[in-house]
């Protein structure tokens, strides 16, 4: 009953906010079929050549390999290219979606229009995954924050500009199986001709060219402002901070939606959605409901409620 009670509670401050903060982390994309890669056994069962070798996640996703050993680089971010182009986004995405688009532009009293004079959208993603999923899954583009990059995009290893550049229809990297290498040719930089890599965040990555990131980041700070501004002309305006799939061993997500929760006070919901590490600390936040399941459990249960 305990748990059934946090389901129909989780489910009504989704629907009564004004305002909806959706937080992914890797575990988001684990009802979609993707392999988990934050502890040793999860990412040596999906690529066991690294096992062999004693390579963690954190060793191997770093820009070094794109310098000593460019085959085994994208031999690994390849296949992942492969894995979440294939993938398809759990119901989770398109329930949540659903819910969030019923409702009305923020600002709607004065217009509900942002600083380029559109519609200030009720709901906007902040994800550490490089999957795409959410844009996928039909959420806006422009309320979308990858605060780690994006497999879809490419940028110079060296780097010699700054310059990004959406990866092309149908970008196909041969990876071998078995060693987990790729083929002969890789991606290239169109304005050098050395070397691409992805756009991606890595480990002691110093050659990240973040534009992109920072240009979403901005948005996400002006939605931040937005929504601010509704609850101080709507007194009783409320914002949910849905968390799905963000575990700790690296709580940029985490940390991000307590931040939030802090910062809306009295007039925020904390929904933490996440199987093993449920738990919002005691840091003095008003609300918080604590969901110990994956996300498309939780929106299954959410839709179980709304039928019964």
């Amino acid at each position: 009953m305990a748990m059934l009670s946090s389901i129909e509670e989780a489910l009504g401050a989704l629907k009564r906010a004004a305002a909806v903060f959706v937080m992914a982390g890797a575990g988001m994309g684990c009802d979609s079929g993707l392999p988990a890669f934050r502890t040793p056994d999860g990412f040596w069962k999906a690529y066991p050549p690294f096992a062999a070798r004693g390579l963690e996640f954190h060793e191997v996703s770093t820009p070094k390999w794109f310098d000593e050993d460019p085959t085994m680089a994208w031999g690994f971010f390849g296949h992942r290219h492969q894995l979440y182009t294939a993938a398809e986004p759990h119901s989770g995405y398109h329930r949540l979606l659903e819910l969030i688009s019923a409702k009305e532009p923020i600002g709607v009293t004065n217009g509900g229009e942002d600083d380029d004079g559109g519609d200030v959208p009720p709901g906007f993603v902040f994800t550490s995954n490089v999957d795409g999923a959410f844009v996928k899954a039909g959420y806006p583009p422009q309320a979308i924050v990858e605060c780690h990059g994006s497999l879809g995009h490419l940028q110079c290893v060296a780097p010699c500009s700054d310059a990004i550049w959406t990866a092309p229809d149908g970008l196909s990297i041969v990876v071998d199986e078995d060693t987990f290498r790729a083929a002969e040719p890789l991606p290239a930089c169109g304005a050098c001709g050395g070397l691409a890599r992805p756009n991606v965040l890595m480990f002691g990555d110093w050659r990240w060219v973040a534009d992109r990131t920072e240009a979403q980041e901005e948005r996400y700070a002006q939605f931040r402002t937005h929504v601010r501004a509704h609850l101080r002309m709507n007194p009783s305006a409320t914002v949910a901070i849905v968390e799905m799939g963000a575990g700790k061993a690296v709580p940029t997500v985490r940390l991000e939606s307590e931040e939030l929760a802090r910062d809306f006070g009295a007039r925020a919901a904390l929904i933490r959605i996440n199987p093993a590490e449920a738990d919002i600390p005691d840091i003095g936040l008003a609300r918080g409901i604590e969901l110990a399941m994956g996300a498309k459990a939780a929106f299954d249960a959410f839709e179980a409620v709304e039928r019964s």
